[in-house]
């Protein structure tokens, strides 16, 4: 089903889709506009449209970049992970001090971290249950009969990367292979950080903290699409931290931006240097990786009990030896995606310029995980693993989480092997599967650098868990090193390594090898929670990125007058006997723009046919800058904006009646205005990426 494209009036229920014109805008229209000329919205519709009055211009609006920060007493920042998540927080009197959260109940042996595995437990009757180690522990301990009809899930956030045509009512997969609402599981999340962090807070405060005092800041990746990003403001919704009303209270921040506000202000001794460009901290890029890192790993546990950090309010040493215009680029590295960012600095403020569109791929630490798995599939067979995974999804979990802290253990310069221990239901299961034993299947498997050891465990050498990592190495360092063959690219000084995966030493030697001698790598001491903090110092200014790249080209849908021999007969409609174009893409912005903070993008337009009583502006968008029609392939619908024009009896209205369309960029969201100019009326929209 279709709507009308550009601005257009009451159609007199002429649509050839029975849409009822007057009352039903807001329906969802298909995905993508369709290429036929026969199925043209404004044909379908037979009514006229708008026609433009005037280029675009940007205005500068100074108004927007005030910031709000003020009415809010605490920013509290959460970092949703793949793989694990946490949040942060800072009160705005103190903005020096950056508290992480509270201890977590549970933990791993061998794996030391202050956030939580990213993993919900929803009971059999679908009602949040846990958490985090509280959600494993207790899924763990279940009796298998039973936990298969628990809802157990993991790494879900990828879901969100990977599905194209996402909406909110896109389904997750439980471990018992159930189907669940993914915004349900998302909000239950948020929800969860919401209760705990409220309640470090009025225990720190010693009465009743309100959200109402919080300011939000979540995280999501730089590359994820406009409609994954939609959807975690939805679900925070959901969760209650903030309202569409009141919009302001979340803020939804790129990691790599929050990892580059973090990375400004470290210190000599808050970062190692990997580079053979330069020694810093005493440590050489002659010395091993692993042996710098070691020692900042003492450092880190040394500290752990402290979870306040210090963040002193000036420029760290590193970043004091930047100059106007240059240039560094953050390699986010976590569970899931990596994401690559270039910034800029603009003095004298040292604000950050976004310098090349955000890029990267689902080439997080859960590749290691994947390429265990095909291993598993080779030697036991991908039929029992399928049917183990949803026969026993807790000991397959247990699996899991034995190989996560092996995987921890693997280092370049490793000489032993790698011990994992297989669930007692895995064997047992094995052998009612195939008849024969676990280690009879690994005799007949020819995958010989991994033995059965009498322990009841998988020994791999370190050669063998060093080549489950090398796919997903290898395709971070392809990546930058496209990357950094892009002419606004080269000559930069700096690499930032952040993220939990940039604690992997064989992916820190990776880069040190591929770009040692280019730039000079820095990696922040506790690297898993640099974003984590980033977020909360954005969250208290969020001012400080000042340029961004926009993803999309943006435009509206408008009639232009016909001119022969450039356009196509298809597109000609004659109205009254003037001859119009129809489905004009109008371009407010192209994809990888710079768009600054708070920039409106104004046009002006009037209705083609002067006696029109309503006027409906539907908004596109499209990852091509080469648009012409909205017909044209890849370009969607985003957002209508619907303006009345009645109520003008009275009042002179100008023969070219002017309505002012503007479209505000710079936050991860974006919102349309239309003000009909002779009656002063006006409509507002956010843009929508998951209604449409």
């Amino acid at each position: 089903m279709m709507e009308s494209v550009g601005v257009y009036g009451f159609c007199g229920c002429k649509a050839k889709n029975k849409m009822k014109c007057d009352s039903r805008w807001e329906i969802a229209a298909s995905e993508t506009a369709p290429t036929s000329a026969y199925s043209s919205p404004a044909r379908s519709l037979g009514d006229t449209g708008i026609t433009p009055l005037s280029p675009s211009h940007i205005v500068n609006d100074t108004d927007s970049n005030v910031s709000e920060q003020q009415s809010f007493l605490v920013v509290v920042a959460v970092d949703f992970g793949t793989t694990s998540s946490g949040y942060a927080y800072s009160f705005t009197k103190e903005p020096e001090c950056i508290h992480v959260m509270r201890r977590w109940e549970g933990g791993d042996p061998g794996v030391s971290n202050q956030k939580t595995p990213t993993t919900i437990l929803l009971t059999p009757e679908r009602k949040f249950h846990s958490f985090g180690y509280a959600a494993r522990d207790f899924y763990h301990d279940l009796d298998p009969n039973e936990a298969k009809q628990w809802l157990y899930l993991e790494k879900f956030k990828m879901k969100l990367h990977t599905t194209g045509d996402l909406t909110m009512d896109t389904d997750l997969t439980a471990a018992n292979g159930k189907k669940v609402k993914a915004l349900e599981i998302f909000a239950y999340a948020l929800q969860y950080f919401k209760e705990q962090a409220l309640k470090e807070l009025s225990d720190q405060a010693g009465s009743e903290f309100e959200n109402s005092d919080v300011r939000w800041v979540i995280t999501v990746p730089a590359i994820w699409k406009q409609p994954a990003k939609q959807f975690m403001r939805q679900a925070a919704y959901q969760a209650g931290l903030a309202s569409p009303e009141n919009s302001e209270q979340l803020i939804i921040a790129l990691e790599p931006e929050a990892a580059s506000i973090y990375c400004r202000k470290l210190r000599l001794h808050q970062m190692i240097e990997l580079s053979s460009k330069a020694a810093v901290n005493g440590y050489s890029g002659s010395d091993t990786v692993g042996a710098g890192f070691t020692q900042a790993k003492e450092h880190i546990r040394r500290n752990r009990q402290s979870r306040t950090f210090l963040v002193e309010n000036v420029i760290g040493e590193i970043w004091s030896e930047l100059e106007e215009g240059d240039k560094y680029v953050v390699v986010d590295s976590g569970g899931g995606t990596v994401d690559l960012t270039v910034h800029q600095i603009r003095l004298p403020e040292g604000h950050l310029k976004e310098l090349y569109k955000a890029t990267g791929g689902p080439y997080g630490s859960l590749g290691v995980d994947y390429e265990f798995e095909k291993l598993l599939y080779k030697i036991f067979g991908e039929d029992f693993i399928e049917q183990f995974k949803i026969k026993r999804p807790a000991a397959w979990v247990d699996l899991m989480i034995a190989f996560e802290s092996r995987k921890r253990a693997a280092a370049p310069d490793r000489t032993n092997p790698l011990n994992i221990t297989l669930p007692f239901s895995f064997i047992d299961y094995y052998k009612k599967f195939r008849g024969h034993s676990v280690e009879h299947a690994l005799r007949k498997s020819n995958v010989d650098f991994v033995k059965w050891s009498s322990q009841g465990m998988l020994r791999m050498s370190p050669d063998a868990m060093n080549a489950l990592f090398k796919p997903t190495i290898d395709s971070i360092i392809e990546h930058l090193r496209d990357l950094f063959q892009k002419p606004e690219v080269s000559t930069v000084k700096f690499l930032f390594l952040v993220g939990g995966f940039a604690e992997a030493p064989l992916l820190q030697q990776a880069v040190q090898a591929a770009f040692g001698d280019q730039c000079r790598i820095i990696i922040p001491q506790d690297v898993g929670l640099t974003i984590l903090k980033g977020a909360v110092l954005f969250g208290l200014d969020p001012a400080v990125i000042k340029v961004r790249r926009s993803p999309l080209t943006y435009g509206v849908g408008v009639l232009n007058r016909y001119v022969e021999g450039k356009h196509p007969p298809e597109k000609l409609l004659v109205k009254d006997g003037t001859r119009w174009c129809t489905d004009v893409f109008d371009k407010f912005i192209s994809a990888d723009q710079s768009v600054a903070l708070g920039e409106l993008v104004k046009r002006s337009y009037t209705p083609a046919k002067p006696s029109q009583l309503v006027i409906v502006i539907n908004i596109y968008s499209s990852e091509h800058d080469d648009v012409s029609f909205i017909t044209d392939p890849g370009v969607k619908k985003c957002g209508t904006l619907r303006l009345d024009l009645t109520g003008t009896s009275g009042t002179a209205v100008p023969a070219r009646r002017e309505i002012q369309t503007l479209m505000q960029f710079g936050d991860t969201e974006i919102k349309a205005t239309a003000i009909d100019i002779a009656t002063s009326k006006s409509v507002k929209v956010g843009i929508d990426f998951l209604n449409y």
